[in-house]
């Protein structure tokens, strides 16, 4: 069996794969000896060949989980590209039945590539694309999530949410379960819920490590950091500093546009507490200094997810680095 997981949802994607490794069986041991993630910029076909036809231990099935091998073959030369998606296609019905294959990828195949067409005409082929829910359906994604947790979230406390934490999917689920535990099982989150247990933890951490940014306390903003490090892991981190800074140069060129605090709030369809904060917090850099900031985020996040650093000192040189921005 073959599985073409693909699209830019990566949580729900890791969520995918993750339900995959529970079906190995109740041994996690036994489940990770018989797991291989194999790098898709690597591999060669020869080696996934390999991967593959080896019988799992002491086990039923063996997982073989190929990360960006299709993107990584777009990337290279027309001839060799096509050379090596014949042999894929013409190994793959042929996989052994003990082996379960999945091809991740970040990006959306389209239904005429090689794979996603034999994987969907062949009863041992599996395609899913994972797309992110769009902005206005966000809510929705989030009623679903607190259902899965065992709890229920109002419309409105839906929205709010949203609103607040954005469409950093692993972010909200996170949010989503603390605040299905707070109310117990025994209610609705409400929004009255989302200000008391959201507003706290961020006002806690990102908003208080940006605004030391912006005094260019790199001391605070250090602290600030690895006190949310001692609670998270750094990519939602990194990602809700995106978020902060990507609102900042929002808010500010609508600002210097003239537009007030709520008719930017409903214009980026934010909550005005959000808005008002941003503004704020825009006063201490010029539109200028935002933008090398997005850029050294954006340099930060490839640093990071190509392993070129390890992803706490990562954090640590991007914060140092930020505190001094001028």
């Amino acid at each position: 069996m073959f599985y073409l997981f693909h699209g830019e949802d990566e949580f729900s994607r890791a969520e995918a794969v993750s339900g995959l490794k529970r079906r190995m069986g109740d041994d996690p041991a036994m489940a990770d000896l018989n797991t291989i993630v194999l790098d898709g910029r690597r591999i060669t076909m020869s080696e996934l060949q390999h991967a593959c036809d080896t019988i799992p231990f002491m086990a039923d099935q063996r997982l073989v989980i190929v990360e960006g091998w299709l993107e990584a073959l777009a990337a290279q030369g027309k001839g060799k590209a096509e050379e090596t998606l014949q042999e894929l296609t013409a190994y793959l019905p042929h996989l052994p039945p003990t082996t379960r294959l999945v091809f991740v990828e970040n990006r959306r195949i389209e239904r005429h590539h090689p794979v996603h067409k034999l994987a969907t005409a062949l009863d041992c082929g599996y395609v899913k694309e994972f797309a992110p829910p769009q902005k206005d359906s966000l809510h929705r994604w989030i009623s679903k999530r607190a259902e899965k947790h065992g709890g229920k979230i109002t419309p409105q406390a839906a929205r709010e949410l949203a609103a607040f934490v954005g469409d950093d999917l692993r972010l909200l689920d996170q949010e989503i379960a603390k605040l299905v535990a707070y109310a117990g099982g025994e209610r609705p989150v409400n929004p009255e819920d989302v200000h008391l247990l959201g507003s706290y933890a961020q006002e806690a951490n990102i908003f208080h490590m940006v605004d030391a940014l912006g005094r260019r306390d790199g001391r605070t903003a250090m602290r600030l950091l690895h006190q949310l490090l001692s609670t998270q892991k750094p990519l939602p981190i990194l990602g809700m500093i995106v978020r902060q800074f990507r609102i900042l140069v929002q808010v500010k060129e609508l600002g210097e546009e003239g537009l007030r605090s709520r008719e930017i709030a409903a214009k980026l369809k934010l909550h005005h507490f959000v808005v008002e904060k941003g503004l704020r917090q825009a006063r201490n850099f010029s539109m200028a200094q935002l933008e090398r900031v997005y850029d050294k985020l954006v340099e930060t996040d490839v640093a990071i997810k190509t392993g070129q650093l390890d992803a706490v000192l990562a954090l640590d040189l991007l914060v140092a680095g930020l505190s001094r921005q001028r």
